[in-house]
């Protein structure tokens, strides 16, 4: 019989941290002693060095365990290559059993005071409401008990003609010169559905209604391309616009911080935007890094990091939903391997969660919990287009991802660039405003650019001797992101906000990424141009197979080139707009297969598969010179189509298909489902898909597994 928490042994570690210990003392101990004489460190880099000086890290496993208790950080915590477990030994940073310890980057602000003097611009509304501060220096987030504060958020408005990357027109009456001009910021969707930047004022002309920024967006801030009504822009951080309990305004030319509480907690401003990093020596230009080794994190919380902003020497991921090698996560590793993250809690900050840059390699992120960030949840980040090719085979698993992009709401859940042969399996995504997980590169067109996104990324030096205009061929030694496998996740209420974007994505990577047995579900959003699995142009090589889909908006899966769809079941996709089951969108589809997949709709309208043929608008090759896609040059065959409510759209598809030579043996017939009503979609033994060669996936194994060794939410 195991013994009660109250009569257990006390663990053992080499080295305790406590919130009442002493960096004067030798940690030894995991509580002070009575005499008040020794006991544990009082802080992580104490620990740090501590085990740096035992010499243990040479040979032998360490373990440090950490005490219940809020850990405020001014400075991030390095770990270099003096912290690295040697051979197979590990050096391990833990929660005590049963205790849930915080790192914070959060600096309370107090000695607030009511406003009784009348301030230019303020509100009817926030009038006798707001409380200020005497604050030094800038911060873009703040917090309280709840998470983060919203910034004082003027009304939406559709930029006007005229507009470009560095100047912004707007209608008249929408901005001011303020006074602390260069502490507005405009959050601009430019162009696309698929990005926000927020990028600082330099300066305002009330009279011409130009607006010009000291960063660029990542395009011109003009009406959204495919959503001209859609209101895209709007000002922040500015007292007239300060008229609901939460929102704040910080006035750094006063020094004073402006605030209508939402509650009676503290409120914190953030003092780092990274509190971890563990970074070997690292070579960027070079052909080789040293790596930390065999470090762990096991059960700490961290919370109240910075939002980051866009530097003028960023380089951007692709449509700069990151940036390559930026310190804008609360943990990073750059330049590790065989490092772990695993059972941590990351919450309540206005930047990304955990980064792998560089190099990394068989590093573990499993088990961790990651809610109400601010950016992105998880990044695989490793180095640009080139011959440097040494992000790898890490894992994350069984990570619990929701709210992220609370502020960059084009962040995703997870993200892969230039990163190969990892596993991404068991993780549960949800409730993100832009896209659950990206597969990224670099397109071929971008190899001759030099701007922020992508251009500056690519490894100049290592890829002389490529012709002017680049094709697939000439750049895919340089794609990266290639044979990962993204498996057994499962993703809802992604693409909540956003538009264009999808469940899962994949563009600009190399070959053999495998995108299967993943439960993909109510993407419910009404957005025009978003899928559930989506493979974007010229991406090749590509597989997506037993995916469970249903009741996604929009589409089901998007198809081009040579990508292989088969044995994936895709129900009820919500229409209008659209109501594709399979789009097939850029051709030809030469090598590619759409086999064994059932197509079942409960009622219309519905679309089973859907072209773009040269009567809707297109040539044998549009203006990018992509080519026709049309199910016809596929090897397609072996498929279900359904429609419950009206069988003859099952036959319309197929008569088709078959007038084209192909899904000779495909049928419109019941799959028979167990309970489609109810989201079972097990197939019943006599179900005419298996006799035509559908292999069920057990769904029992997709999403979060052994959910008791999950970090406990709410701790």
């Amino acid at each position: 019989m195991s013994q009660s928490l109250c009569t257990a042994a006390e663990p053992t570690a080499d080295f305790y941290v406590s919130p009442n210990g002493s960096d004067a003392w030798s940690g030894t101990l995991s509580d002070p002693t009575e005499n008040q004489s020794d006991g544990p460190f009082a802080t992580l880099e104490r620990a740090r060095d501590a085990v740096r000086e035992s010499g243990k890290s040479r040979s032998e496993n360490v373990l440090v365990l950490v005490r219940e208790g809020t850990y405020q950080l001014s400075e991030t915590v390095v770990f270099g290559l003096q912290d690295s477990g040697q051979g197979d030994s590990t050096i391990t940073y833990a929660s005590y059993p049963e205790e849930s310890p915080v790192f914070s980057a959060g600096q309370e602000i107090k000695n607030w005071k009511p406003v009784t003097t009348e301030l230019p611009g303020l509100s009817k509304e926030a009038n006798g409401k707001v409380q200020v501060a005497d604050v030094s220096g800038r911060f873009h987030a703040l917090f309280d008990a709840d998470g983060l504060l919203p910034r004082a958020r003027s009304k939406g408005f559709i930029p006007l003609k005229g507009s470009g990357r560095d100047k912004l027109h707007f209608p008249a009456g929408r901005m001011k010169n303020w006074s602390n001009v260069e502490d507005v910021e405009i959050v601009v969707r430019p162009h696309h559905a698929w990005i926000v930047n927020i990028l600082p004022l330099k300066s305002v002309d009330e009279q011409k209604q130009f607006a010009h920024t000291s960063i660029e967006a990542t395009y011109v801030m003009d009406s959204l391309h495919f959503l001209r009504d859609t209101e895209s822009c709007w000002v922040e951080n500015t007292l007239e616009e300060l008229d609901e309990p939460g929102e704040w305004v910080l006035n750094t030319k006063e020094g004073k911080l402006y605030l209508w509480p939402r509650n009676d907690s503290p409120v914190l401003a953030p003092q780092l935007t990274e509190l971890i990093r563990i970074e070997g020596e690292v070579d960027k230009a070079g052909p080789q890094d040293k790596p930390v080794r065999n470090l762990c994190f096991r059960g700490l919380t961290f919370m109240h990091g910075e939002r980051y902003s866009i530097a003028a020497d960023d380089a951007g991921l692709q449509h700069d939903w990151d940036m390559h090698d930026k310190a804008n996560a609360l943990v990073r590793l750059r330049g590790t391997e065989n490092c772990t993250i695993e059972q941590c809690r990351f919450a309540h900050t206005g930047s990304g969660a955990i980064r792998v840059d560089l190099h990394g390699q068989q590093n573990k992120i499993s088990g961790n919990l990651i809610e109400h960030i601010g950016g992105t949840g998880i990044l695989l980040c490793g180095y640009g287009p080139g011959t440097k090719d040494v992000n790898r085979k890490n894992l994350v698993y069984n990570n619990h991802i929701h709210h992220t992009g609370r502020i960059y709401s084009h962040s995703p859940g997870i993200m892969v660039w230039q990163s190969g042969e990892n596993r991404v399996a068991n993780n549960l995504v949800h409730h993100t405003p832009y896209t659950g997980i990206i597969l990224s590169g670099c397109m071929t067109d971008f190899f001759t650019k030099r701007g922020r996104e992508l251009g500056r990324t690519i490894r100049q030096h290592e890829i002389i001797g490529l012709p002017k205009r680049p094709k697939l061929d000439d750049v895919r030694p340089f794609l990266h992101t290639h044979d990962n496998m993204i498996e057994y996740n499962e993703i809802h209420h992604a693409m909540e906000e956003l538009g264009d974007g999808n469940a899962i994505y994949i563009r600009g990577a190399g070959a053999g990424n495998v995108i299967r047995r993943n439960y993909i579900h109510h993407l419910v959003a009404p957005m025009i141009m978003q899928a559930a699995i989506r493979t974007d142009g010229g991406q090749m090589d590509t597989t997506i197979a037993e995916n469970l889909i249903y009741k996604c908006t929009s589409q089901g899966i998007l198809m081009k080139l040579n990508t292989h769809v088969e044995n994936n079941i895709v129900a009820d996709v919500i229409a209008p707009p659209r109501g594709y089951y399979l789009s097939v969108r850029e051709g030809p589809l030469t090598g590619a297969t759409i086999k064994w997949n059932i197509f079942y709709s409960s009622s219309e309208p519905c679309s089973f598969i859907d072209e773009l043929p040269p009567g809707r608008g297109r040539t044998t090759e549009d203006r990018r010179g992509r080519g026709l896609a049309e199910s016809k040059q596929a090897d397609t065959d072996q498929n279900i189509y359904f429609c419950a409510s009206n069988h003859d759209l099952g036959n319309q598809m197929l008569e088709k298909q078959q007038r084209d030579d192909v899904d000779a043996h495909s049928l419109a017939v019941d799959p028979l489902f167990v309970d489609p009503a109810n989201g079972d979609f097990r197939l019943k033994p006599d179900s005419p898909a298996l006799k035509l060669g559908f292999v069920p996936f057990d769904m029992t194994k997709v999403g979060l597994v052994d959910k008791s060794k999950q970090i406990r939410a709410g701790k």
